[in-house]
């Protein structure tokens, strides 16, 4: 029997380590036999959404055609794996509705954090000003009131964040124990 689908929704600031996790979590849900797709927000932009700024509004269409791409994958069997900031909570929610089996996994991180990570002096920048609309210093991200799993990778190694995800996708039978068949 083919493995159900399902979507896997990565959301937190730049930097905060979704798509590091996202490309540690696909190998092994292929391991379990799983069809996976990632789809990461730079990626899709530089594709799917082409031409879109930094508005609000720009930013919601980019999120929402990841979630209808994620949509189309999972009702057909595939483990989609998102990575994007997705900064509104009301955007995540409408794609947490469209796609039914969806997973939010917040990447939680500080801002001195980031800034102390950012290889690019982004946030340095953001911070002083030179840069405008990005997302959690001059533009708002809502963190998610309710996700289903939590990652600090401030603190939590990235085999301890994936070991968090995995036993919740377990839990919830979405994928196999190791072990189990």
């Amino acid at each position: 029997m083919a493995n159900k689908g399902f979507t896997i929704w990565f959301t937190g600031l730049s930097g905060a380590g979704k798509s590091t996790l996202a490309e540690a979590l696909a190998p092994v849900l292929k391991e379990r036999g799983h069809n996976v797709e990632i789809l990461d927000g730079d990626v899709v932009r530089t594709n799917l959404s082409k031409g879109l700024g930094f508005s609000k509004e720009d930013r919601d269409t980019n999120i929402l055609r990841i979630g209808f791409v994620a949509h189309l994958l999972s009702r057909n069997g595939v483990a989609v794996i998102t990575a994007a900031i997705s900064p509104y909570r009301d955007i995540r929610d409408q794609n947490r509705s469209l796609i039914g089996d969806f997973v939010e996994v917040y990447a939680r991180c500080s801002i001195e954090e980031l800034t102390r990570r950012d290889v690019k002096g982004l946030y340095e920048k953001a911070l002083r000003g030179e840069i405008q609309n990005f997302t959690g210093i001059s533009d708002p991200y809502e963190e998610p009131t309710n996700p289903e799993v939590v990652v600090d990778t401030e603190i939590e190694t990235m085999e301890e964040s994936l070991a968090k995800i995995l036993a919740y996708l377990e839990q919830q039978g979405h994928i196999t124990s190791v072990g189990a068949k």
